[in-house]
């Protein structure tokens, strides 16, 4: 049964802040018996509170005394294994410190659902960790408001934020031109990539690593394939690289692409690492029981959930002034999926 018709969204402290042309801080203050309001102000914003049925929260009073011991993250994720494993490490540190953790799914990367978002996330109180691992999670860390505590665990940017911007994340660039160099290591003459999507549309870090190692061995760049986020994208593009014989080695933006494209080489008859090493990124915990079981670069994702936390908290108690951004060290793990090419007689 539908019944809007009869029901009243409950007023927030930015409705009481809006019906009283003051800030929201100023609303704080009156609702905690600040003296520095003027009387007047005190009046207008007493009537709104009124007027609006404006109740609040233990939250609120928390964010309003300065005290707010709770945490919102906002990501468009909760599944995919990265995603998930830094909410692990938030929520693991947040609850050694008795902070109260919630979440804000990003739905779409729509700027006015994306700031709608924001804004529930703010008037919970407390602070904000936002994961901008997508153009979701872009636009939203760049809509919270100034004077919001926020950490953004984001992709390794292209040069260091400034110090008024608490950001984290691991060296993926560094990551992916250690992965391909392994792989041209070995002995193969170029490495094919299979790449998830970039969180701002241009090149991602990923990218970036797979082409430096390339170029600085001299090995010819294949075209690099989008891949999306999950095995069928990986499947996808590995029946178009499995088509091709000169392709020996394949390097895989995440490990769900890794195992499409194992599957469908599997489904062309060609063999893995015999005929073609893949190699993929982020280490899942199902890596390693592959058959065979698959090369991959680690990343503590829940560290890195951790540190934002820690960074966040730090911020909001006020007891250090932002630190220099945690950076975790990614490790290639190579396992069986990964080996010298075949002889040149042996392609086919």
């Amino acid at each position: 049964m539908n019944v809007t018709g009869h029901t009243r969204k409950t007023a927030s402290i930015r409705d009481v802040a809006a019906a009283a042309d003051v800030s929201y801080q100023t609303v704080s203050r009156v609702i905690n018996g600040h003296p520095s309001v003027k009387a007047s102000t005190r009046e207008r914003v007493l009537v709104a509170i009124e007027e609006l049925g404006f109740r609040r929260s233990a939250t609120a009073h928390a964010l309003a005394s300065g005290r707010a011991r709770s945490v919102t993250v906002l990501t468009a994720n909760t599944t995919h294994y990265g995603y998930a494993a830094i909410l692990q490490g938030i929520e693991e540190a947040a609850r050694g410190a008795s902070y109260a953790l919630g979440i804000g799914v990003l739905e779409s990367a729509d700027e006015a659902a994306v700031r709608a978002e924001v804004r529930r996330a703010a008037d919970a109180g407390g602070g904000l960790v936002v994961i901008a691992y997508d153009p979701a999670g872009v636009e939203a860390l760049r809509a919270v408001p100034a004077e919001l505590p926020v950490v953004g665990v984001v992709e390794t940017p292209s040069s260091p934020p400034g110090g008024d911007r608490p950001w984290v994340w691991t060296d993926d660039r560094v990551a992916a031109f250690d992965a391909t160099r392994h792989l041209l290591g070995l002995g193969h003459e170029t490495v094919h990539y299979v790449a998830i999507p970039s969180s701002t549309g241009g090149t991602a870090p990923r990218t970036a690593g797979w082409r430096a190692a390339l170029d600085e061995s001299g090995a010819p760049e294949p075209p690099c394939i989008q891949g999306g986020w999950g095995p069928a994208g990986g499947y996808e593009a590995g029946r178009r690289l499995a088509a091709d014989p000169a392709v020996t080695a394949i390097l895989c933006g995440n490990d769900d692409l890794a195992l499409g494209v194992i599957r469908a080489l599997h489904e062309a008859g060609r063999a893995v690492p015999g005929e073609v090493s893949v190699a993929g990124f982020d280490d899942a915990p199902g890596s390693a029981y592959l058959t065979p079981s698959l090369t991959s670069v680690r990343l503590d994702f829940a560290g890195l959930g951790r540190a934002a936390f820690g960074l966040l908290h730090g911020v909001v108690e006020q007891s250090e002034p932002v630190a220099p951004h945690p950076v975790s060290v990614p490790e290639l793990v190579v396992r069986e999926s990964s080996g010298p090419p075949p002889a040149p007689a042996d392609r086919r």
